[in-house]
């Protein structure tokens, strides 16, 4: 796998620094592929993740908001003692990761039939929406007044 050095970048950029953090943390990214997900786009601006934690139950699970990245962890505490003869329902502990992007929060989480749903909405504030501006000093057909009116 190649690497690239953000160093050059760093010099000449301002206000990029969560970007270049983003494309470290893909780099560094292991090839670890459990728990397997999803993430679905349901509308304009809400998403949904979800993980197939079989084995596991809501107790097990942790969901954590810390400002742009949601974790999940998941720690099975197995106290009884099995006898497997044959093991692949695979309930060894989990921490994952995801990032997001500005005003995405998370709404709630669900646990149905062994998938961890978690619903995401991007809600952007008022003051960040675009707005009209009226223009003042312009002229309206609302002030134009009729002086006479002669019929043809």
């Amino acid at each position: 796998m190649r690497t690239y050095d953000f160093a050059p970048l760093w010099r000449s950029t301002i206000g990029f620094d969560r970007l270049f953090d983003l494309a470290e943390v893909a780099q560094r990214a292991s090839e670890d592929n459990y728990p397997p997900y999803n993430i679905e786009r349901l509308a304009d601006d809400r998403y949904q993740i979800s993980l197939a934690v079989a084995g596991f139950s809501p107790d097990d699970i942790v969901i954590t908001a810390e400002q742009n990245v949601v974790t999940v962890e998941g720690n099975k505490s197995d106290k009884t003692e099995r006898d497997f003869l044959y093991r692949g329902i695979s309930t060894r502990g989990f921490k994952r990761q995801f990032n997001l992007a500005e005003y995405v929060q998370v709404k709630g989480a669900a646990f149905d039939n062994g998938l961890l749903k978690i619903e995401l909405v991007r809600e952007i504030p008022e003051a960040m929406k675009p707005r009209r501006i009226a223009i003042a000093g312009a002229t309206s057909s609302g002030n134009v007044h009729q002086i006479e009116a002669k019929a043809a």
